[in-house]
């Protein structure tokens, strides 16, 4: 008989999703060890009982800090557990250094945890995602570690909490239950095992400290790559950051702000970044001279940038971190700057590339005037400075065969309005491309030019759109690629008084000497998201 003892829980969804809305993961100082295990067992033993390895249920499964916190959550929302702001933090710093995830476990689906929303997910495994992916990303489900007999527990959880989910889509053509119940936790607890060698030596690993001075280089869709300078001061996994960056149309921000990290490598910061509130969800690099990841403003996960800081101090190595702009043109010439640490010496850009003159040098910069010669070929040049090299490098083209628009897919929702949830925007940009050898767009050897200056325009993507005149009410898009879409709540100026979602269709169009080539990319704009957990 099924194990349908957690229908007995007072389930309270939005309860539960203001829980978990409202628990930033750099917003306290969390307790010392000691003190933490006491509250973990003060506020939970009642519960999870004793086991020969700890605690039932806890003592059995490996989480992300934020997979943790809805752990919490919902303890919180459903059972009724009282706890304050700091005791949370410190209980969700407490499981991810005891019971988290190695930094290889979680590489492939740290988008989930950036919250980039506009990948399209490749699962792997099909049964897995035809199972469980129907109803949440399956990047939710790669970030868990469990027994068996964890995994079974959940399944059972899952009917006890949702009992129409056999019947849902994607369950009613099949034996669901059979499936969920005998086959999945023995193919989770393989591919997903409570039990890893990879998460031992993590854990037997000495942690780096983030504190020092660091070379900080990144890209902003919208406003363009960002350079700049950090300075990381703290201990014990608690730190302040200060931070200068300077972007390449010419803006200038300060950031200030406070951060914690979990599991030895996972940063959470909580920053001011000039008019924004900014989320930061970096990954340390276990020698702790690395810093990459994904910042986003608080409450509206589209705006954001990706960031990649490497260590100044201690004894750092000289690396070109960045080349901005990233293409040249053969026949032209143009002023390109690199970015990068320890400059200092000769500057190679490889065949069919030549230095005319250095307009500017200091050891974090170099401004270099490029001559691309008539002749070179299509392709990417590696980059040196004296003894500086690294993954950045220089594509020469001879013409820009095709545009890609970014991000892949496309959502923005209503909001605003008197309403309590924000608008989620989309900031576009046109990306251009060669064909590269083949001669063909969209194959494995297409060469990426960068980032270009578009002209941007939106139309109705169909005729329903044209009936409801969806460009009409959905949305306004901003000469640089920026669309904000309308007011949420039902409009009386619309036909049926609906809302103000809506189908379109964007279009770019970029200028290559006189040559149009444009690329265009479906827009969905839809409702609100009310129930948004830390991971989807």
């Amino acid at each position: 008989m099924r194990d349908l003892c957690a229908l007995t829980f007072t389930l309270r969804p939005m309860a539960l999703a203001l829980s978990l809305a409202i628990s930033p993961l750099a917003a306290f100082a969390a307790e010392p060890s000691q003190e933490a295990k006491a509250l973990l067992t003060s506020k939970c033993a009642a519960c999870h009982l004793p086991v020969a390895n700890g605690m039932n249920r806890i003592d059995q499964s490996r989480r992300t800090p934020e997979g943790w916190d809805m752990t919490i959550g919902r303890m919180v929302a459903a059972h009724g557990v009282r706890l304050t702001p700091g005791e949370r933090q410190t209980l969700v710093k407490y499981l991810a250094d005891n019971h988290g995830l190695a930094p290889e476990e979680t590489q492939g689906r740290r988008y989930i945890l950036e919250r980039d929303f506009t990948r399209v997910e490749v699962p792997d495994d099909k049964r897995v995602a035809e199972t469980c992916a129907r109803c949440h990303s399956y990047a939710r489900i790669a970030l868990q570690r469990r027994t068996p007999e964890d995994w079974q527990k959940l399944t059972n959880f899952h009917v006890g909490q949702y009992p129409t989910i056999e019947i849902q889509q994607g369950g009613r053509d099949r034996n669901w239950w059979d499936i969920a119940s005998g086959e999945m936790p023995k193919t989770l607890g393989s591919r997903y095992p409570y039990q890893s060698e990879i998460w031992n030596r993590w854990q037997a690993a000495q942690k780096a400290s983030a504190a020092g001075q660091w070379r900080v280089v990144g890209h902003r869709p919208g406003w363009g790559s960002y350079e700049g300078m950090a300075t990381i001061t703290g201990e014990n996994d608690r730190y302040t950051l200060s931070m200068h960056i300077n972007y390449a149309n010419g803006k200038v921000e300060t950031a200030e702000g406070n951060a914690i990290v979990y599991t030895g490598y996972e940063w959470r910061g909580n920053v001011k970044q000039g008019e924004l509130q900014v989320a930061q969800v970096f990954e340390l690099s276990g020698d702790g001279k690395r810093l990459s990841g994904r910042w986003h403003e608080v409450g509206v996960d589209s705006i954001g940038g990706q960031f990649t800081a490497v260590r100044l101090d201690g004894d750092s190595t000289a690396q070109v971190l960045a080349v901005e702009p990233s293409a040249i043109k053969a026949g032209t010439t143009r002023e390109v700057t690199l970015y990068g640490t320890h400059l200092n010496g000769g500057v190679q850009l490889g065949n069919g590339l030549s230095v005319k003159r250095v307009v500017s040098a200091s050891a974090d910069k170099v401004v270099v005037e490029i001559a691309a010669h008539a002749s070179a070929s299509d392709g990417m040049r590696s980059v040196e400075i004296g003894a500086a090299h690294g993954g950045a490098g220089l594509a020469v083209y001879r013409k820009i065969d095709f545009l890609s628009i970014e991000p892949d897919a496309a959502m923005a929702r209503v909001g605003g309005n008197g309403g309590p949830l924000p608008k989620v925007p989309v900031q576009f940009e046109a990306v251009a491309y060669a064909n590269g050898p083949d001669g063909k767009p969209g194959t494995d050897d297409d060469l990426r030019l960068g980032y270009m200056s578009a002209t941007w325009s939106i139309a109705n993507l169909n005729a329903n759109a044209a009936e409801m005149e969806d460009l009409k009410f959905a949305g306004n898009l901003e000469p640089g690629g920026l669309f904000i879409p309308g007011d949420a709540g039902p409009n009386p100026k619309r036909k049926y008084s609906t809302n103000n979602a809506g189908e379109l269709e964007v279009t770019a169009q970029v200028d290559d000497g006189g040559r149009e080539v444009k690329a265009t990319k479906p827009l969905i704009v839809t409702v609100q998201r009310w129930n948004d957990p830390p991971i989807r």
